[in-house]
């Protein structure tokens, strides 16, 4: 069991179920992700826009997903494919998005150029992601992005020059639960 690791635990969880799976023949695992965001709402305070922010901008969503190998013809039918799977840690990121559970409930944080930072880091991560799989375009892939916000949105797409509508499944979940924290990027996968 994992928790309280916030907006990228989504994908890992993808990831640690994939090697289970294909590791544990016959094997299917269970992937649930419940973010409960509500905990950090509180009453406004003037003097503390990120708090409130924060508050705006999140949800709270459950999703599951089960994930296996070789499946079983007739019997199973996947929607997505884990093709590969890998993680990569942001320079500079360490103090980039934060939460810490105190007596006013769950407060979170975030650097101002959290979409900046991430901007001038994702063509170097997707370029290492994909290089093994000969993908160097990024508007011949699919999508299927956690969406953040929508400054970061907006950053990735003028960074890495997205067509419109690359992100229009993730801007879509966004405008309508919010930032779901882990459990947002299976309602992208869901609606994909």
């Amino acid at each position: 069991m994992l928790y309280s690791q916030a907006c990228h635990m989504g994908a890992q969880m993808l990831r640690i179920a994939k090697d289970l799976a294909e590791n544990n023949r016959g094997a299917r695992v269970l992937a649930v992700s419940c973010e409960i965001t509500v905990l950090s709402f509180r009453g406004p305070d003037a003097g503390d826009f990120e708090a409130l922010a924060c508050q705006a901008g999140f949800g709270d969503g459950a999703a599951a997903v089960v994930v296996g190998a070789d499946p079983l013809p007739g019997v199973e039918r996947p929607i997505y494919e884990i093709a590969a799977a890998m993680q990569e840690t942001v320079p500079e990121s360490e103090r980039a998005v934060g939460g810490h559970l105190r007596e006013i409930g769950w407060t979170f944080h975030f650097f101002n150029q959290l979409p900046k930072l991430i901007a001038e880091n994702i063509e170097g991560s997707l370029a290492r992601a994909f290089k093994p799989l000969g993908i160097s375009e990024w508007n011949d892939v699919f999508w299927v992005a956690h969406p953040g916000n929508w400054g970061i949105m907006d950053a990735i797409e003028t960074k890495l020059g997205l067509e419109q509508g690359k992100l229009a499944t993730a801007r879509h979940v966004f405008s309508e639960y919010g930032n779901m924290q882990s459990a947002t990027v299976y309602f992208v996968m869901d609606r994909g």
